[in-house]
């Protein structure tokens, strides 16, 4: 029989929360309907999660997991979920709790009003101040250059109607941003206000330096505004350049004397060498990202899973 209802969970170094996340999941769904899956994708966090995962699939068949061969990435997590869900009603959520179980039957009412994909906005977030400060200003700063209007508030915590996740499914491009490409699509989209919870256990995987490295690498892949915008500057820096070479022929006809300009020449000959290097710069990374699409590789690789095909 098909699921009514599937909950798709990328997993990482999250055993602690495993029994509690399936207890209060089981608690929240059998209020719409024992009909459910829920698909647990473990990211080789190398912490005992996959072997807790292997307990739960034999005591109750609705869990499904799957393990991936190496460490691939939260995104591509969610993107296996999906591929191997079969509900008619999907639930993208995070493992460490701060998503709420017992939101999943608001998101599911609230769909049935007629829309395809209805967003569980955080309001206050039970993060540290300083990551809710980083968070917005990413957000902001990628929805600007990546030309995507995202609502940081709203995660990936989610419910999806079964044509969305089928469209979602044929986008197979490298580089994955779960909530830009949902935004893409342009399904009917609504939101509810959710409860957000401080993390049940452990600490957040995502460093600066991987926040960062992912807003860099999902800005590329979904714009080509930093090469636009290269190109404005390029402009500007070639205006200016005209109306201080105008001036400085002007002011020498006039005075009659050579304007010192060793200092201005050398600053300017570092400056637009900096700006053409960081120009190729950002070419380069076109490229490299286009080369790594070309490969045709597969997203993710499954190494183990609790049940046959």
């Amino acid at each position: 029989m098909t699921p009514l209802i599937s909950v798709v969970v990328p997993v990482y170094k999250a055993k602690n929360c495993l029994d509690e996340l399936y207890s209060r999941l089981v608690s929240s769904l059998e209020i719409v309907s024992k009909n459910f899956e829920i698909i647990l994708v473990e990211d080789c966090g190398q912490d005992g999660s996959w072997e807790k995962i292997e307990e739960m699939s034999l005591y109750d068949k609705r869990v499904k997991g799957f393990q991936f061969s190496r460490n691939f990435g939260q995104h591509y997590g969610i993107t296996a979920g999906l591929d191997h869900a079969e509900g008619d009603w999907i639930v993208v959520m995070d493992c460490d709790l701060q998503d709420r179980p017992e939101e999943i039957p608001r998101l599911y009412e609230k769909a049935l009003e007629g829309f395809d994909i209805v967003l569980a906005l955080r309001g206050k977030r039970k993060d540290p101040l300083v990551k809710r400060i980083t968070s917005e200003i990413f957000y902001k700063f990628f929805s600007y250059l990546a030309d995507v209007k995202f609502d940081g508030d709203s995660g990936n915590f989610r419910i999806m109607s079964r044509q969305a996740v089928d469209s979602f499914r044929d986008m197979r491009e490298k580089l994955r941003f779960f909530g830009a490409l949902v935004s893409w699509m342009g399904f009917k989209t609504t939101s509810i206000q959710a409860q957000h919870s401080s993390r049940y256990d452990g600490k957040s995987s995502y460093t600066y330096r991987a926040l960062f490295k992912l807003a860099s690498e999902t800005i590329i892949a979904y714009s080509d505004k930093p090469l636009r915008l290269s190109i404005r500057f390029g402009f500007l820096m070639s205006f200016l350049s005209l109306i201080y070479g105008i001036y400085v022929l002007t002011y020498s006809w006039l005075n009659g004397v050579t304007v010192p300009g060793w200092t201005s020449l050398i600053v300017s000959l570092y400056l637009i060498g900096g700006v053409i290097i960081f120009n190729l710069g950002i070419i380069g990374v076109y490229v490299g990202k286009t080369f790594d699409e070309s490969k045709k590789r597969p997203l993710y690789i499954i190494g183990k899973r609790t049940h046959q095909k």
